[in-house]
């Protein structure tokens, strides 16, 4: 819905995260679609090389189908995210749906962090989703999942939209994985050469957690 950078008007129209703190130095690498058996533990190796936490915003099936690949990413100190059960585009599915969707995928995941697939989401389902969670939207969609471009082309648009504090997406699905693995050490390299530090996004529902452990 929204190629690579959205504009003004569309962050306003939809008052979501779009980008955290401008003044810092600092972007938010972040991966949708998963957890999958074939690409997200190769994502992690990549992560681990270069000593970067990520946020994972995974999908509740994926979650109840690879239980040990979601356990994985979060032993390794990523942070994770709500992409409903299903993966469902909220403009076609009804108020109450959508709802109990991602309700269905808080309990496997729990976390206040929610990103709407395709970014699609209607505003009452926007206002109503706000009281519980913070929506996570983007800065920069790198379209890894496109396969008519290259991974240059991916990272491409990486150099040309990164800014300070830019929340960048990739996929750790199959269908992005060619791109997607093979422009992400590239990405790093070129991110840390530019003076960028990285972090996850703060999930205060797991700082509950903590608190209380």
């Amino acid at each position: 819905m929204f190629i690579e950078q959205s504009n003004r008007l569309i962050r306003l129209l939809w008052r979501a995260t779009w980008r955290k703190d401008a003044h810092s130095r600092t972007v938010y690498l972040t991966f949708d679609d998963g957890p999958s058996p074939e690409v997200t533990p190769k994502t992690l190796q990549i992560l681990d090389r270069y000593n970067v936490k990520a946020t994972f915003f995974c999908v509740g099936d994926n979650v109840q189908k690879h239980p040990e690949v979601f356990a994985l990413l979060r032993a390794h100190g990523h942070a994770v995210g709500n992409h409903t059960m299903h993966h469902l585009k909220g403009f076609s599915t009804d108020f109450n749906t959508y709802l109990n969707d991602v309700a269905q995928a808080d309990r496997l995941i729990q976390s206040r962090l929610l990103r709407p697939p395709y970014g699609r989401i209607t505003f009452k389902q926007l206002r109503a989703l706000r009281v519980n969670y913070e929506i996570i939207m983007w800065d920069v969609i790198t379209r890894d999942y496109n396969p008519k471009l290259s991974p240059d082309k991916i990272f491409h648009i990486i150099k040309r939209y990164t800014r300070n504090g830019s929340i960048i997406v990739f996929h750790d699905s199959c269908k992005a994985a060619h791109n997607m693995l093979e422009t992400l050490p590239k990405a790093i390299e070129w991110l840390q050469a530019q003076g960028y530090g990285f972090s996850v996004i703060p999930d205060h529902h797991q700082d509950i957690i903590l608190k209380t452990l």
